[in-house]
């Protein structure tokens, strides 16, 4: 059964749609230079449409009929439309297999997009004149303007086209389109009365058309993402309008280089001036804000039509830096664009605005340099900037919510993270404002495996490739300054990927880097995220993609013992170098996740079907359609699952381990602040840098993300917090290969005595095996600023007669006062590491040829481990912070209590998300205590309704679950 539009309300029991259009909404545009989206559409189908779109873009149109589906949004793709008009319900759509029944052949011709809006001038116009005065320089002028729209449109507004689907072409195309006659042909022109736009969106082939696929990672949306998934947006100036604006800062120094072009858009010669000013604190600005410093131009003349750049040098005395916020704070200024020019009436002239604009900025300087081993190296500010982050997703239908994103970043930093990649999914301008006031570092660039990498070298598209024409290079074109100029004030900014899996051939690259330089780029320009190759321009990119993107045990990053293994087709994805996008796979969601999208039958076949294809893991066409390779390795390293719980709580443990090994190894390989050497000559190549694939998921999956798509985090997550010093800039970790403790530091100053004890018992009874620490023989160990390096061997390890638990813990001093920076625990096996088959590699897995053994965990006796609140703190109202809650977890037992997790629910035993534990998934060892805070994010992200949590539910794999009422 395949599902149509008309057909999925009545399954899903979904309310009908609603009633076509509501009646027109006011766009504010009082003053020049005021920018407003157009609110809301009306979308439908052209094959159920029998009017021209220049007909139906005519205010009062009949089209306005029961038949067109009303989304009250400002920027959807046709199926975000349908969901945010009730057509579908993505509930229903996200369980088990149901997007599979919707009909995608109804989104392979054109759908419509309408809209009726009017203009709320407000007030009289500045010189005093009416909005059409006969001088050209006092007249009004519209501007609209679109930021891409998936893949190609037709736009027609009161019944002129405005633009045709061969220059309005490219997800990322972004154009401004003078659309005043347009406008002063509608009803009334201005004050309330009616104007209609209409969009004309073309079905996207990822294959032929730049749009915005996901490759393997999902199912795709069945629409393929086309609609305005952007604003369109209208805007207000006079004749000397604003048609670009860049803010360049040199380094930290202070020095702020405004540069703009201008247009005129009369048809007489005018005079302008312009005036930049800078005031701190970035974000809207109010009248009474002081600038720091203002820079005016001369009056120019400016003939019709013609244009003209801007140059305008500030300079702000002693600025406050920007850092990524594990080094500092985020400081934000603004920049204010005006350009005046005379107004005439017939009592008086004046001078008025004519246009204006803003930009956030942040005084920063990042720069990259690549080593004679073809190895990356990033600095911010001078510093070396060791990219440990993920592969950010957008939502699969591409819808936007600012607030989820914020949770998205939190959980970022709140693993210890401090980068994102965005590969080809990149979002809208307030993901970079997020990330900016966060001190997330983001590293955009182009996507793999469709049109925007159709090269005749290309050997992973099908054939024949649908290599770019010369309008594909002029949409190219166009897409790189859209995007070139929404992002390139951000301090946020890495760097830019203009290539992913293959490199742009000349003709791209001399067009990518002549758009990014016009727009006043200020980060480094990567040529691609392999080893490919690269186009001599820019030269190599510096990074690898040799996988895995599949499980792959805790060893493998650090199976890299002597040089010789050092190489890129030895040890593939090994910690050394930098990897844009690898990791072991891995994410499974709980229970209470999975419960929500998949059946009874769907979650049988997790552990009962370990080998079969899943409809929520990757595509049917691709290599990670089953989970068996991460099965597998479950099956042989924990034991054979006994129920559904057992599964759960083994792929848990699985994935901590997994994740936490990854983060750890490539933070243990950094060296000393990028290893003082990044060249091949080196025994030991640093790790300059890991992208993690993936961060989060599209939709609701069962891999490749490190929290769920209900933001609910668990093992992965964990494991990366506890990979990266839950919530310290200074750690310890466990070489698996050279059993020894690296002392991680991250930080860019924090020094200092430093004590390492390890602690190494057995998990069946807490026996003892070995206690030692960097004190001991009058060794101590001193912390070094952005560095690791191996402190102290674990004795012990090679001679192990049953699974044994490690415990690191890095203290401030030596002192018995000493307070505890971090601390971990790990299982470690009797038969030692796992043994990988390196010769047997491909691209997204090293085979294991004998396994590690953790089966006795089955049989751990239980503990006793009993859980209270200590402390219980409100939110503020304000949102200012969230509400908080301390537990107290201890152990009475002689044994360890091992895996222990916490889980807070609301009133319905719901999980309450998004939130943050200081620390969870937490091994005690006997008669251990540990307090853990959990807060919750909602009332800080400004999400209201969210539910409040009332109890911690508490298990682990040898703990009674309990709950805890707060």
């Amino acid at each position: 059964m395949r599902l149509s539009v008309d057909t999925a309300a009545s399954l899903f029991a979904l309310a009908a749609t609603a009633a076509a259009a509501a009646q027109p909404k006011a766009l504010s545009l009082v003053s020049a230079g005021d920018t407003a989206p157009i609110p809301a559409w009306d979308v439908q189908s052209s094959a159920k449409i029998t009017q021209d779109p220049a007909a139906l873009s005519k205010p009062g149109a009949a089209a306005a009929s029961s038949s067109w589906h009303h989304a009250p949004v400002s920027r959807c793709t046709v199926f975000g439309c349908l969901l945010a008009a009730g057509v579908y319900n993505d509930s229903d759509l996200f369980f088990s297999d149901h997007l599979a029944a919707i009909d995608k052949a109804q989104f392979q011709v054109p759908w419509l997009y309408r809209s009726e809006f009017t203009i709320a001038s407000g007030v009289p116009s500045e010189s005093g004149s009416s909005s059409y005065s006969n001088s050209s320089s006092s007249s009004t002028y519209y501007l609209l303007e679109t930021n891409g729209i998936t893949s190609r449109a037709d736009i027609y507004l009161n019944g002129q086209q405005v633009a045709d689907k061969v220059t309005q072409s490219g997800a990322y195309g972004g154009h401004v389109y003078d659309v005043t006659s347009a406008i002063q042909s509608g009803s009334g022109k201005e004050n309330g009365s009616a104007h209609a736009i209409v969009v004309r969106a073309y079905p996207t082939n990822y294959l032929q058309d730049f749009g915005l696929g996901f490759v393997d990672w999902n199912p795709y949306p069945p629409d393929n993402g086309t609609g305005v998934w952007r604003d369109i947006n209208l805007r207000k100036t006079r004749a000397v309008a604003i048609e670009s604006f860049s803010v360049v800062t040199a380094g930290t120094n202070g020095t702020v280089t405004i540069r703009a072009t201008v247009r005129n858009l009369g048809a007489a010669s005018v005079n302008f001036a312009a005036e930049a000013s800078i005031f701190r604190d970035g974000g809207s600005l109010a009248a009474s804000d002081a600038a720091l410093s203002s820079v005016s131009s001369p009056s120019t003349q400016l003939g019709p039509g013609q244009t003209t750049r801007i140059v305008l040098t500030a300079t702000v005395d002693a600025p406050a830096i920007w850092w990524p916020r594990q080094w500092g704070d985020q400081p934000l200024y603004t920049a204010q664009l005006t350009v005046s020019a005379p107004a005439t009436t017939s009592s008086r002239s004046s001078v008025v605005k004519s246009d204006a604009a803003t930009k956030s900025f942040g005084f920063r300087e990042v720069a990259a340099r690549v080593s004679s081993a073809d190895d990356i190296l990033f600095s911010i500010n001078g510093k070396p900037f060791q990219v440990l982050g993920g592969g950010y997703a957008s939502d699969v239908f591409l819808r936007w919510d600012a607030a989820r994103f914020e949770a998205h970043a939190r959980y970022t930093l709140d693993m210890g993270l401090n980068t994102i990649r965005l590969e080809g999914k990149m979002e809208q301008p307030e993901l970079y404002a997020i990330a900016d006031r966060l001190g997330l570092m983001v590293l955009p660039g182009w996507e793999c495996c469709d049109k925007w990498e159709a090269w005749s070298y290309n050997d992973d598209l099908p054939k024949p490739v649908a290599v770019w024409s010369d309008a594909d290079y002029a949409t190219a074109n166009a897409s790189m300054r859209h995007e070139a100029a929404m992002q390139q004030s951000h301090p946020s900014l890495l760097g830019f990927l203009v290539g992913s899996d293959y490199w742009p051939d000349d003709r791209a690259t001399a067009i990518y880097t002549a758009a990014l330089a016009d727009a006043g780029w200020q980060a480094p320009v990567v040529a691609s995220a392999a080893k490919a190759g690269y186009p001599k321009a820019l030269g190599p990119g510096g990074m690898k993609m040799p996988g895995p993107y599949d499980w792959v045990p805790p060893n493998y990053w650090y199976d890299i013992t002597d040089p010789a293994t050092v190489d890129d087709d030895v040890r593939y994805g090994a910690a050394f170098g930098f990897g844009s996008e690898q990791g072991p796979g891995g994410g499974t969601p709980t229970l209470s996740s999975l419960k929500k999208f998949l059946s009874t039958a769907d979650l049988d076949d997790l552990w009962r079907a370990p080998n079969k294809g899943l409809y929520h893991m990757s595509t049917a066409a691709s290599s990670f359609h089953n989970r068996t390779i991460f099965n597998t390795a479950l099956w042989q390293r924990y034991g054979a699952p006994t129920s559904l719980d057992d599964y759960l709580l083994k792929t848990q443990m699985a994935d901590y381990e997994a994740t936490r090994a990854a983060f750890e190894g490539f933070a243990a390989n950094w060296g000393l602040a990028g290893a003082a050497s990044t060249d091949a000559n080196s025994s030991r190549r640093p790790a300059t840098g890991l992208v993690y694939w993936m961060l989060n998921g599209a939709w609701p999956a069962l891999h490749w993300a490190l929290f769920d798509y209900y933001l609910h985090p668990a093992g992965a997550y964990y494991g990366v917090k506890a990979a990266l010093g839950t919530g310290a800039l200074e750690h310890v970790a466990y070489d698996y290969v050279r059993q020894a403790a690296v002392l991680v530091n991250r930080s860019q100053n924090q020094t200092g005595v430093r004590m390492v004890r390890a602690e190494l018992i057995n998990a069946a009874d807490g026996a003892v095996i070995s206690n030692i620490t960097t004190s001991t023989k009058e060794r101590t160990t001193v912390a070094v600023p952005n560095s690791s390096r191996t402190v102290l061997p674990i004795q012990g390890v090679s001679t192990l007669q049953d699974v044994a638990l490690l415990r690191l813990t890095l203290l401030d001093g030596i002192a018995p006062s000493a307070g505890v920076l971090s601390r971990s625990v790990y299982w470690l096996s009797a038969a030692g590491v796992d043994t990988l088959s390196w010769d047997d590699s491909n691209w997204y897995y090293t085979p294991v040829a004998k396994y590690a053994g953790f089966q006795s965990l089955d049989k751990l006796p239980a503990a006793n481990v009993t859980a209270a609140r200590e402390t219980r703190a409100a939110a503020a109202t304000n949102g200012s912070h969230s509400a908080e809650t301390v537990i107290r977890l201890e152990n009475h037992s002689a044994v360890p209590a091992v895996f222990v997790s916490l889980n807070l629910v609301d009133a319905e035993g719901a999980d309450v998300t998004p939130v943050t534990w200081s620390d969870n998934y937490v091994t005690l060892f006997p008669h251990e205590t540990r307090t853990l805070t959990v807060q919750e994010l909602a009332s800080a992200l400004g999400i209201a309704g969210a539910a409040r949590g009332v109890a911690v539910q508490v298990t682990g794999k040898n703990v009674a679950k309990a709950t805890v009422t707060l």
